[in-house]
């Protein structure tokens, strides 16, 4: 394994793309760390030390602490996220994005101008919303958030998070173009990542004051690493189906009819029914904290505590309709049905056209249950684990800390990890090296 890794740094290219990947890395965690002008930085903290639990906590996570800070990268990539899911959403259901979809590549680079329209539009929203919430609240302790209130810091605000969120965009596609990797996903997973040492401090810490038994800390690295195999399971996943192709005639030449497999991800949602469903279920209890005291506020407070039973049963729920949701907007059977009879292609045993439609989506129907139920399973353990681990452990995890077995974060880390790895391995087998895995074959699920 030394040797493969050590065989990486010996092709220039990929030295390079790495090199310039973990510069553009550098440049996103400084600018987390660069504040908007006219922000209490004590009072901020306050509020959000409160606010660890709402949506505002989840924008966080995904921001890599930026939100929180009200930093020029306070909005993350999240806006460009949020566009091109809309302009995927309108490609399904309107005829002008169904064409740009079919049109090849210049069909994507107009896509690709609208959805950074898009990010503009969103980002300014997303922005004018920040600075009037900010001009709107004040700490716990009553200290005013914005020191100096008024249509320019308004204004302010709405500039320099819009052109931070454009920045974000502008790196991740440098990494595209010269680095290593999907640039917006690697982004988004380094500001998750951002949380993992302090996870591991807070370990340690527990382990030095005794509160927590080292065989608790063993068995808690080993589900650690258990949970990530299961996730690597659920991402690379697939169900073959078997195509043949029809000898062909194409004038003067002809093609002998060949057989092929048709691979159905398991999991063809990916994680967007987390995010999906989490930014739901944090609405009430981010509704929560502007209602006024008294007996609803404080029934709907327990009820969408993370910790509660009737919030984990309803995240599931919701886990498991969003994954058949997505999986129906992003895999259309009776196109691959209709492509496959176009070139000539058939299931064998099923008739080409609507037969074969049906076939299809029978099976991804199938796969997507029991996909959809571990999805859910996976979303709530890092709730099971804090609201159980005070029991079996002697002390509770904190959120923070249960996120790195689960949940949204440890899919998108995972997810972005081996599609990096599948790119790596690609350069060192163009270039007569072993890959990454063990006897120099290619990463399971992903020939």
């Amino acid at each position: 394994m030394i040797e493969r890794i050590v065989n990486i740094f010996k092709i220039q290219e990929l030295r390079e793309r790495i090199i310039f990947t973990l510069g553009i890395f550098l440049v996103v965690r400084l600018g987390v760390h660069v504040p908007t002008p006219g922000i209490n930085a004590v009072a901020l903290g306050e509020f959000f030390q409160q606010s660890q639990n709402t949506l505002f906590g989840l924008y966080d996570m995904f921001t890599g602490g930026a939100f929180q800070k009200v930093a020029i990268f306070g909005l993350g990539i999240m806006p460009y996220i949020s566009a091109s899911i809309i302009i995927q959403l309108l490609g399904t259901v309107t005829p002008y994005f169904q064409r740009l979809q079919k049109e090849g590549e210049q069909g994507r680079k107009k896509i690709t101008q609208l959805t950074r329209y898009g990010t503009v539009l969103i980002s300014a929203l997303q922005a004018s919303g920040v600075a009037a919430f900010l001009l709107s609240v004040n700490s716990p302790s009553g200290a005013p958030i914005v020191l100096h209130p008024g249509i320019g810091f308004y204004l302010l605000t709405m500039l320099m998070l819009t052109t931070g969120t454009m920045v974000l965009m502008w790196l991740g596609e440098q990494i595209d173009a010269r680095g290593i990797g999907n640039g917006i996903s690697l982004i988004i997973t380094i500001g998750i990542i951002e949380g993992l040492p302090r996870a591991f401090l807070d370990e340690f810490q527990q382990l030095s004051a005794g509160t927590r038994p080292i065989l608790a800390e063993l068995f808690l690295l080993a589900l650690m690493v258990l949970t990530i195999m299961a996730v690597v399971l659920l991402t690379t996943g697939v169900r073959r189906i078997p195509i043949q192709y029809a000898k062909r005639v194409v004038g003067r030449k002809e093609f002998r009819g060949q057989s092929t497999v048709l691979p159905l991800r398991i999991n063809t949602a990916g994680v967007m029914p987390i995010i999906f469903a989490q930014s739901i279920m944090f609405l009430p209890s981010t509704l929560v904290t502007f209602l006024p005291d008294g007996g609803f506020r404080e029934a709907l407070t327990r009820a969408f505590d993370f910790n509660s039973l009737i919030y984990m049963f309803f995240y599931w729920l919701m886990i498991v309709f969003f994954t058949y949701y997505y999986t129906a907007i992003a895999f259309n059977p009776t196109d691959v049905a209709d492509n496959l009879k176009k070139h000539g292609g058939f299931v064998p045993g099923v008739r080409p056209g609507k037969r074969t439609a049906d076939f299809i989506d029978n099976i991804l129907t199938r796969i997507t249950l029991p996909a959809s139920i571990f999805l859910g399973f996976i979303a709530i353990f890092p709730n099971i684990l804090v609201r159980f681990s005070g029991d079996l452990f002697g002390s509770k995890l904190s959120y923070s800390t249960a996120s790195f077995f689960g949940g949204t974060g440890l899919l998108i880390i995972v997810g972005v990890a081996l599609d990096t790895l599948q790119q790596v391995e690609s350069h060192l087998t163009m270039r007569n090296y072993d890959g990454l895995m063990a006897g120099g074959g290619r990463m399971k699920g992903r020939r």
